[in-house]
């Protein structure tokens, strides 16, 4: 059947699915299904129907499906900053799961501040977001019950949210950092130093926890001067560098607790003239085009976006089961720098 000649539609702004339906020369509801993706329609049909869509210029108006379903197809993520590539990485692998379940996604950025955090998720709710990301950066998320309450689904990835009972997402941080410290003492290294973010965070107590355990588990000791747990600046990153690697028995190997933490510290042991064996938890763009290559514990960023928004998306769906805590698995990824014996 070929489509009938386009209706006239008078002053009509918009086309509607029943111009699509009598220019397509088929029933109304046979566009709702093509239109909504339901199954029920013969390839040939629904080639027809796209093809009046596109003729007449269609575009599904939401607000009737939004107040039919309560729901508006969208989502917000709240993280600590779109311009970090690991957030970018995350941010896009949500987004493709959102886009499959005809959703929208909004971002916004904390800069690890509680207060921005709140003011954004409280910011999303009051558009009516069907649910929420969130990459902490608060110490008591109890402001989110009655947005959880009132029907909100909310999934904390990375992170966990702190005095609530949530879903949550996150990597194996210590896990991670146990295997890349065994790396180092596999090596022979026995003065093993590690440069972590603020110990408030929780990735950063969690990677220095790994990196104890893997001491412990060798039978090591670990001096105090060979740790150093503080927001990462170029300043704090050198001071910390120089007197590790000073005095009659300086590190020999270095652990860094995220991918810019690494990269200021390889600048800094440039300027220092220095070149301990080396392994940093995330993996940063060039890596492994040094010299050594730089043996990191990566994390599947990816998979950890995509994880977050399918379980976000079981919730939507109706799951009413107890909240998940899921892990993540990093893998160590041996590039030379992390292989390199200690001194003679």
């Amino acid at each position: 059947m070929r489509p009938s000649a386009r209706p006239a539609t008078g002053a009509r702004s918009r086309p509607t699915m029943e111009d699509v339906a009598a220019y397509a020369g088929v029933a109304l509801k046979t566009v709702s299904r093509v239109v909504n993706g339901e199954p029920g329609v013969t390839p040939g049909t629904a080639e027809r129907v796209r093809a009046a869509i596109d003729q007449l210029g269609f575009r599904r108006n939401d607000s009737a499906r939004i107040l039919r379903k309560g729901q508006t197809a969208s989502i917000g993520l709240i993280m600590e900053d779109i311009g970090n590539p690991f957030y970018s990485v995350l941010a896009r692998a949500v987004e493709d799961v959102a886009r499959d379940h005809g959703h929208l996604l909004f971002t916004g950025s904390s800069d690890e501040d509680p207060v921005r955090e709140r003011e954004l998720a409280l910011a999303f709710c009051a558009r009516r977001v069907d649910g929420l990301i969130v990459i902490p950066a608060a110490d008591d998320h109890t402001y989110l019950l009655p947005e959880i309450s009132a029907g909100i689904a909310t999934v904390f990835v990375d992170r966990p949210a702190r005095l609530i009972e949530a879903d949550t997402v996150l990597t194996d941080n210590a896990g991670g950092t146990r295997a890349g410290v065994a790396q180092l003492i596999s090596a022979g290294h026995r003065r093993i130093g590690f440069i972590g973010d603020s110990p408030r965070i929780f990735t950063s107590m969690m990677r220095h926890r790994g990196y104890r355990e893997a001491m412990a588990a060798a039978g090591l000791r670990v001096d105090d001067g060979w740790v150093t747990m503080a927001p990462p600046t170029a300043a704090s990153i050198g001071a910390a560098l120089a007197q590790m690697t000073a005095g009659p028995a300086p590190i020999t190997a270095l652990f860094c607790g995220n991918n810019r933490i690494s990269v200021a510290a390889l600048r800094e042991l440039g300027r220092l003239g220095q070149s301990p064996a080396f392994v940093g938890f995330d993996d940063f763009e060039l890596a492994d085009m040094l010299s050594p290559g730089v043996t990191v514990v990566a994390q599947d960023v990816g998979r950890l976006g995509r994880v977050a928004a399918e379980l976000l998306f079981r919730r939507l769906a109706g799951d009413r089961g107890p909240a998940e805590r899921i892990e993540v698995a990093a893998e160590l990824v041996r590039r030379g720098s992390g292989e390199l014996p200690p001194p003679a």
